[in-house]
């Protein structure tokens, strides 16, 4: 019986969402890349976090087990990608999503060992344990309210060992609404490939504040602020000088500059005349209106990326090519 079998046993057929698009673009809500919901810490954070920036203010409270961490937050991609993915394919959708947990593991490139799934599970209970209170706006509303980053969950079916096979999660409104508010951005499926927590942080920071702009210029206090880091300024500032250092951030350049600043720029795939499609910039401006919410040049990043991976097939229309493909990165 597969994910779709046991959720039908047990739900009517608009109870539940199963999440079974293979391959479905990874999207994240834009609050939770705006402000510092997740925590950064491998250790428990039991820190009760209140963050106030212009005009929103949060105080997130975590449970025994901690505060939920940008790891966790995996769990929350998946869900709102396969969410995006069946509004985009005109399903009904739910915010009960029935998931396959070892598709969960391999779509945020996870190990799918044993301690894998236990440690899936720590991470359902951190995220049905944090508390958030919050005036933040999704979609049209601005709504102060108080609610768990997921509101419940349970394993629907096991292996005779134990193992969780099939689990049913129900997302908070709030963050349901954002979907269907479709309040959300693409990652770089490498976004999953990043194992420091402040990497992936700024990825996330860099992908909200770049979409519109060609360049986030952000004071490293602004910025140590908005990553959510407990670190002093000194010791964080060392650990943004060492992600440069790196250069391990998909799509996005990272600079220190004069004023203790930072620019973060999207990369732009730079090729030898004639070795690489020829984008035109009507073929740009086209792209920024078929994804507004999309950072234009990243979308053209991960494009080559794609060409080059694909076998460098000789190309009779790159502009029809890139924007037929920058439509398919939408559903």
């Amino acid at each position: 019986m597969d994910a779709r079998q046991v959720a039908q046993a047990g739900a009517g057929p608009q109870d539940f969402f199963v999440c079974d698009f293979l391959g479905a673009v990874p999207k994240h809500d834009l609050a939770s890349m705006e402000h510092p919901v997740f925590s950064l810490s491998t250790r428990p954070d039991r820190r009760i976090l209140n963050y106030s920036h212009n005009d929103t203010d949060i105080t997130i409270t975590p449970s025994v087990k901690g505060r939920a961490t940008i790891f966790d937050a995996d769990i929350l991609i998946f869900c709102i990608s396969q969410l995006m993915a069946g509004l985009n394919a005109g399903r009904p959708v739910s915010r009960t999503l029935t998931l396959t947990a070892h598709d969960l593991l391999l779509a945020t490139r996870r190990e799918t060992s044993g301690d894998s799934y236990r440690r899936l599970r720590d991470a359902f209970e951190r995220l049905a344990g944090t508390r958030i209170t919050t005036n933040i706006t999704t979609g049209e509303r601005e709504v102060t309210s108080g609610f768990g980053l997921i509101e419940a969950w349970e394993i629907v079916r096991k292996t005779r060992a134990g193992r969780m096979v099939s689990v049913s999660v129900t997302l908070s409104e709030w963050l349901y609404q954002a979907v269907l508010s479709k309040s959300v951005l693409t990652l770089n499926r490498a976004y999953f490939s990043l194992r420091k927590p402040l990497e992936r942080r700024l990825y996330e920071l860099a992908r909200k504040h770049c979409g519109r702009q060609p360049t986030w210029r952000v004071s490293v206090e602004t910025l140590c602020k908005k990553s959510g880091s407990n670190s002093p300024r000194r010791v964080f500032r060392a650990m943004i000088r060492e992600i440069i250092k790196a250069d391990s951030l998909p799509d996005y350049d990272l600079t220190e500059e004069p004023g203790d600043i930072i620019r973060i720029s999207p990369r732009r795939l730079i090729e030898a005349p004639g070795q690489g499609p020829q984008i035109s910039a009507a073929a740009i401006e086209a792209a920024r209106a078929l994804a507004p919410q999309a950072d234009v040049y990243a979308l053209e990043a991960q494009w080559r990326a794609w060409w080059a991976q694909s076998g460098r097939t000789r190309l009779s229309a790159p502009d029809k090519a890139f924007l037929g493909w920058v439509r398919k990165q939408q559903v």
